[in-house]
Order: C-alpha cells, then sequence, then structure tokens
C-alpha cells in the first residue's frame, strides 16, 4: 500500500449557490456532480461510500481524518463491491494505513474505481453551511478546471439533474434475481426487492434460517408469486420516493395477498405510500450512525444509522403514536427522530407490516436495532401457523 501522493493537484468543491470550498484532489481526478451531502458518522467510511443509497451524492465526512483503516474486501455494501458515492470530501486524508484487514489505501482504491475525492477542504465550515441552507447541488473540479471562472463552474454545477423527482432505484438494481441461501437448516423465503440493498441485509437473513431471493425494483408482484415467500421485503435505495409508483402498487399487492411485510429507508418511504401518506425532501436528510429514534409501541430509544434526504410526512393530527386510517385497516406511526420529529417508522396494527426509516443491518452502525429481524422472524412464523 501507498502513502498519500506528494503532488498536490488543486481542486475545488462549488455549489449551485456559488460558495466555494478550495483544496487538494485524490483517488481519481475528474470533474463530478452531484448533490452535496454530509454524514455524522466517525466510522464506517467503507460501507457508506459502497452503499447503493448514495448515488449521485458527493458525501462530506464530518469526521476530521479519513483513510486511517484502508480498504478491505469485507466490508462493501454493494453486490458488485462497486462505490457509489459520486465523490468524497474531507479534511484530512490518512497518510498511511493502519488496520491488519485492509488491503490497500482509501486513495488507492479510489482510483481503481474512478472516484473523485478532495481534502483539504474546511468541512466544519462546509457542513455548517449544508445545516443552514440545506443539501444543495454540487461539483468537484480538479487540476486547471478548478482554475476555472467560478460563474462558470457553477452554471455547470446547476445544469446537472435535480435529486427532487429523480428516480434512481433501477440505477443501483440488480439486474436478475439471485439468491442468498440460508445457513443452517431453511426456516422461510423471503422475496427481497433491491432498491439499493446492502449486502448486509441478506446476511442478516441469513444468519436466521432465511433464503432470501432478491429481485430486481419494481418486479411485478404475480412475478414474485412462483417464489411462494413466507415474507416479502423493500430495501434501502436512492432517490425521491415519490417516483415510486410501481413500488408503491406492489407493496399494496402484497398487503392485499396478506403476506407478511418488512421495509427499511427507501421501504419504509414505499409502505407509508402505500398507506396513503405523502412524502417530501428534508432540508439536510439524515446521514449518520448516531441518530437517536424512539419506538413509541414500547418506549424504548435506539441509537441507529441513517441515510436518507426525503421522509413521511404524518396525516395531519396525528403525532407520535397516533393512528390513522388505510385501505388495509387502522396503521400506527410507531417511530419518530428525537432530534427533529421526523417519522421514523409506520406499521398496520394488524402487526402484518411494518417498516422503519433506519438501517437495522448495522453497516456501518450501532446494533441497537437488530431485533427488527427477529420481529420478522415472529411475524413469519406466526402467519404459518395461523
Amino acid at each position: 500500500m501507498t502513502d498519500m501522493t506528494q503532488e498536490r493537484i488543486p481542486a475545488v468543491l462549488v455549489l449551485a449557490d456559488g460558495t466555494t470550498f478550495p483544496g487538494f484532489a485524490f483517488g481519481a481526478q475528474d470533474t463530478v456532480y452531484g448533490e452535496a451531502v454530509f454524514t455524522t458518522a466517525m466510522t464506517g467510511y467503507q460501507e457508506t461510500m459502497t452503499d447503493p443509497s448514495y448515488h449521485r451524492q458527493i458525501v462530506v465526512a464530518t469526521a476530521p481524518q479519513i483513510g486511517n483503516t484502508g480498504w478491505n474486501d469485507e466490508d462493501n455494501e454493494s453486490h458488485d463491491n462497486r462505490i457509489w458515492v459520486a465523490g468524497l470530501v474531507i479534511r484530512d486524508l490518512a497518510k498511511r494505513v493502519s488496520n491488519w484487514r485492509a488491503k490497500r489505501s482509501l486513495e488507492e482504491e479510489m482510483r481503481a474505481q474512478g472516484v473523485t475525492g478532495i481534502y483539504g477542504v474546511d468541512t466544519r465550515s462546509l457542513v455548517r453551511h449544508l445545516r443552514n441552507y440545506g443539501s444543495i447541488a454540487a461539483g468537484i473540479f480538479t487540476g486547471e478546471e478548478a482554475r476555472e471562472d467560478v460563474e462558470q463552474l457553477v452554471a455547470k454545477v446547476k445544469d446537472q439533474p435535480s435529486m427532487e423527482g429523480a428516480d434512481l432505484a433501477a440505477d443501483v438494481s440488480t439486474d436478475t434475481p439471485y439468491v442468498v441461501e440460508a445457513v443452517g437448516e431453511k426456516r422461510f423465503t423471503v422475496v427481497a426487492y433491491d432498491m439499493g440493498i446492502k449486502s448486509a441485509t441478506p446476511g442478516h437473513f441469513a444468519k436466521r434460517g432465511i433464503e432470501t431471493v432478491v429481485v430486481p425494483a419494481n418486479t411485478p408482484f404475480a412475478e414474485i408469486e412462483q417464489y411462494h415467500p413466507d415474507g416479502v421485503f423493500v430495501s434501502n435505495g436512492p432517490g425521491d420516493p415519490a417516483t415510486a409508483d410501481a413500488m408503491v402498487a406492489v407493496v399494496r399487492d402484497v398487503i392485499a395477498a396478506g403476506i407478511p411485510f418488512f421495509g427499511i429507508c427507501f421501504g419504509n418511504q414505499i409502505l407509508g405510500r402505500a398507506l396513503g401518506l405523502e412524502t417530501y425532501k428534508m432540508k439536510f436528510g439524515h446521514r449518520g450512525v448516531n441518530v437517536p429514534v424512539k419506538n413509541h409501541l414500547t418506549g424504548k430509544i435506539d441509537i441507529t444509522s441513517q441515510n436518507h434526504g426525503f421522509a413521511l410526512r404524518a396525516p395531519e393530527g396525528v403525532g407520535p403514536g397516533g393512528t390513522f386510517d388505510t385501505d388495509f385497516g387502522t396503521a400506527v406511526v410507531t417511530h419518530t427522530c428525537l432530534n427533529d420529529g421526523v417519522v421514523e417508522g409506520v406499521a398496520l396494527h394488524s402487526g402484518m407490516a411494518y417498516s422503519v426509516q433506519y438501517h437495522p443491518e448495522s453497516a456501518a452502525g450501532p446494533h441497537d436495532a437488530n431485533p427488527l429481524f427477529d420481529q420478522f422472524i415472529e411475524l413469519m412464523s406466526d402467519h404459518q401457523q395461523a
């Protein structure tokens, strides 16, 4: 593994509002565009960068030094080991790797995959800007292009498609179904819709005796009936849930058929829409591994891993733990974020469908929410015996 290059190539992060943050290029030295967002995670940059939910996003790390643990071959969260972030913005790039599992440096992996980063940025100032004004279209420019007139660079940034209204699940989803076998005795079969699924999720299912059939986003309900699923799961993923009409229709079919349903992140927004709720784009979203969420059914508070820029809007007059009517019976707002009150989970009162906005697979992040997988096991078991 090599140390950080000694050649300092100028780079600049340009926001659509005209704000600029100078620094130096690392990884690939190319021009990249995306939505500038920040993550408050202190660890887990490899899991973050390979999470398909970050497709078309330039991620700003609040942790001051990135790259210390290098890059290994075990912690990638994309099915094909691909880095999905559009670009990476950091304060300091570690000069050497200090982890026994590392196979190469962060910069070496970014170069190999053609991913551009910028270091030397005043990330404290940048994150305050994003908190004050919200996530925003941005671009990273390197070398001679970084010296171009700012107005020209801003024009290029503004020319990119907006994240609001973006239908991105098809970009990151698998093209063909594949199976993740159960570990040990098989207990259940689950069809998992890949909206940008993290590899740790089927792993959690497998450890609990679940065979997971991962299918492409928007696969019609009629096509998954051949697998005779004991349950259906909809994963995390990028883009605007308001565009996901096909998946909303699928989830409504699943609920109508009486099949247990579990969703996380994008899957939470899909279930909410299937129950008649609206979604909206948040100011700067939740991204990190330290977000407190309260379960209003149990009173328990979990510290959670999150990555979302859109959220469900609760019906007017319905607060935390409140109920609302749906086409499938009464539903309840089960979870909310303690930082800002955002809806973090919904469920049918019957228990046949539930979802959370956060990531219980703890990759990267805390383990507090792991029992949600056991809840799915219990639901499918009860349904089989009914």
